[in-house]
């Protein structure tokens, strides 16, 4: 039984900024890397960025050098800080958390940015 709350979505001005939470709680053990998702209308979901447990981090090339990934293992915490939105950044964010080889997620925050 584990759960992931994503929280910070909402609408912003194109050139604003949202940052992201997710915190996973629950029946956790340890989580080996959290990850940040987006999936737009009649788009495939994709990566946005990564953190392993180590903090390597990763990012898609659309949003490198705008987005942060970060997290706080103590609190079993990611969270994405977003700056420069644009509005092909408009999409339903999606945490989520390895553990174990298994994948768990949100339930997915709303992200939409008005030209």
């Amino acid at each position: 039984q584990v759960q992931l709350v994503e929280s910070g979505g909402g609408l912003v001005q194109a050139g604003g900024s949202l940052r992201l939470s997710c915190a996973a709680s629950g029946s956790i053990f340890i989580i080996s890397a959290m990850a940040w998702y987006r999936q737009a209308p009649g788009k495939q979901r994709e990566l946005v960025a990564s953190v392993t447990r180590g903090g390597s981090t990763n990012y898609a090339d659309s949003v490198k050098g705008r987005f942060t990934i970060s997290r706080d293992n103590a609190k079993n915490t990611v969270y994405l800080q977003m700056n420069s939105l644009k509005p092909e950044d408009t999409a339903v964010y999606y945490c989520s958390a390895r553990m174990r080889s298994r994948d768990y997620w949100g339930q997915g925050t709303q992200v939409t940015v008005s030209s």
